[in-house]
């Protein structure tokens, strides 16, 4: 085969794979993508031709480049090196699985192969450096009709999906075409051209049966979205926090429905409560020392007193003050001889006076540009050589829940009962527990269900993700969103300060949205589900058994390669 050739082979699977992540509605291309890279190794190894890491890498480089180059828009050294990065790394495991046919024969290379991915992607998740975007699964978010069965197996399971159709595809075309069909008898060749279809079918069939007979399930709660609008590269520098808080107060002021019906007698009151959502980092310079003292959580607090039904949910940067002489930790900075501070990304929750507040740090951080991995390694290196330039935040390190609050106040009382989940502090039982996931995180699919085994009954997800311009960063990450609402079952809230804003159903369907950079208020009624799903009681169990395989097949090929007595 000549090079020329190779190129197109390696160029046509990068094609394939980069469609379903930018084209919506086109996730079954995923399910032949690895077709052309899988025909490359087998020629290249037929003819004993080297240097096929080399194509693997152009070929897994051009699909995260295709896909992702919105990153170099945020920080263009972090996007070229996570582009290459994570690209050498899918060609290694390409590579590991071309040396394995040396000592491997038959199927067990190719389990080996769809085995090491699926491991990779489920230690992905929990690396100190994730960048989970293009785990294969995803590919499904824009066709999300296709995967229902997410609320069994994850994300994983459509990774599963796209390795057990591609090598099943390959394997017969193989066999077809490359002098083995001969040697098959009747009953071997009607099996293998009725399993393929079938791995075809029977999920498109069981999802197909789920979506029509999912059903919006548990109370509705009001919840109203602000979408603020503002840049995020002039938000921290050219508006002051009174200038966003005036906008967020207008959007509450004037879209807030009136809390009593003149029509209603005294003695008939009955108050629902209502959920107000802001953005993530709405606000700034919040001290976890003295939160109550913030002049923005002031505010609020008293602007609530007209809302005792209402609860608002916001993003902060957030610090903790800490005294010290030495440094006390390896990601806390200096403020002056003495005084050092360690910085958050949170949220907050917050009722009528801030009688009750909770927070939440955010604790699946994006690498280099929220947090610095090993940091006790690179966070000394950053001060000598960076200068300080890498970020810091720390997060907590389980989830936990925010709530929004029942009604208070004199003559508020609940029109609605709720199933309560475990009391923060300031909380009670009556409270609905929400999910509180901060932009990144929603692409955790294994992240997010703890916050529902704790008892969330809905998902709220809070961004500010325009950092990537009007590309298709920002509509993949809605997608993602909606990946999760099937794992979970839950409705799904999305505030994004720049868009795009939604509503999203049980099913995964986004009912009503705003559009991408205008400001905006987004009002409607979410479900709050209780019931939880297999992944969500039982979570990965395709990347653990995957990861099992794949150690099992290791340890075979390691034997095998020991000298022989």
């Amino acid at each position: 085969m000549k090079k020329a050739r190779c190129l197109l082979w390696a160029l046509a699977s990068a094609v394939l794979l980069s469609i379903p992540f930018l084209v919506p509605g086109t996730g079954p291309v995923m399910l032949v993508a690895f077709l052309p890279l899988l025909y490359l190794e087998h020629r290249m190894t037929l003819e004993k031709r080297p240097r096929f890491f080399l194509y693997a890498w152009l070929s897994f480089s051009l699909w995260n480049f295709i896909t992702t180059f919105w990153v170099c828009n945020a920080t263009m050294g972090g996007g070229i090196f996570t582009g290459f990065a994570n690209a050498f790394k899918m060609a290694l495991i390409f590579q590991l699985f071309h040396w394995s046919k040396k000592r491997l024969r038959g199927v067990l290379p190719y389990l080996f192969l769809a085995a090491m991915w699926l491991a990779w992607e489920k230690i992905y998740f929990v690396s100190p450096i994730p960048w989970p975007w293009l785990v294969l699964g995803n590919a499904f978010a824009g066709s999300i009709a296709c995967v229902q069965w997410y609320e069994w197996t994850g994300v994983l399971g459509g990774s599963l999906w796209v390795w057990v159709f591609n090598l099943g595809l390959f394997g017969l075309l193989t066999a077809r075409y490359g002098g083995s069909w001969s040697r098959f008898n009747r009953k071997a060749k009607l099996a293998m051209l009725t399993v393929l279809p079938l791995l075809l079918l029977v999920p498109l069939a069981v999802s197909l049966v789920l979506w029509n007979t999912t059903k919006e399930e548990g109370e509705e709660l009001e919840v109203l979205i602000s979408q603020p609008n503002f840049d995020p590269y002039e938000k921290f520098e050219f508006y002051t926090q009174a200038e966003q808080n005036a906008v967020l107060s207008r959007q509450i002021r004037e879209n807030l429905p009136a809390v009593l019906d003149s029509a209603v007698a005294e003695g008939a009151r009955q108050i629902a409560p209502v959920l107000i959502l802001a953005p993530e980092t709405f606000t700034s310079s919040l001290w976890m020392n003295e939160l109550r003292e913030n002049s923005t959580v002031h505010q609020f607090a008293s602007l609530l007193k007209d809302y005792p039904y209402a609860t608002l949910l916001m993003g902060a940067s957030s610090y903790e003050r800490i005294v010290s002489k030495e440094r006390p930790s390896a990601t806390a900075r200096p403020l002056r001889e003495g005084l050092w501070y360690e910085s958050h990304n949170s949220a907050l929750s917050l009722d009528a006076g801030a009688s009750r507040l909770d927070v939440y740090h955010k604790s699946r951080l994006v690498p280099a540009t929220e947090s610095t991995p090993f940091p006790t390694l690179l966070g000394r290196f950053d001060d000598e050589v960076l200068g300080g330039v890498l970020a810091r935040c720390i997060g907590q390190p389980a989830p936990s829940l925010l709530y929004c609050y029942a009604p208070s106040g004199p003559s508020a009382t609940v029109g609605l009962a709720f199933v309560g989940g475990p009391a923060a502090s300031g909380s009670s039982a009556s409270d609905i527990p929400v999910a509180p996931i901060i932009c990144y995180e929603s692409i955790f699919g294994d992240y997010c269900r703890e916050f529902v085994q704790l008892g969330a009954q809905l998902l709220c997800v809070i961004t500010n993700d325009a950092w990537w311009g009007d590309t298709p960063g920002y509509r993949q990450h809605l997608d993602y969103s909606r990946l999760r609402a099937v794992e979970t079952r839950r409705d799904v809230a999305r505030s994004a300060n720049t868009g795009i804003s939604a509503f999203i159903n049980q099913r995964g369907e986004i009912v009503a949205s705003t559009p991408w950079w205008t400001r905006a208020v987004l009002k409607g009624k979410v479900h709050l589900n209780t019931r939880e799903t297999f992944f969500v009681r039982h979570g990965d169990i395709v990347g653990r058994a995957a990861t099992f395989l794949f150690l099992l097949l290791l340890a075979l090929w390691l034997v095998r390669l020991l000298p022989k007595r």
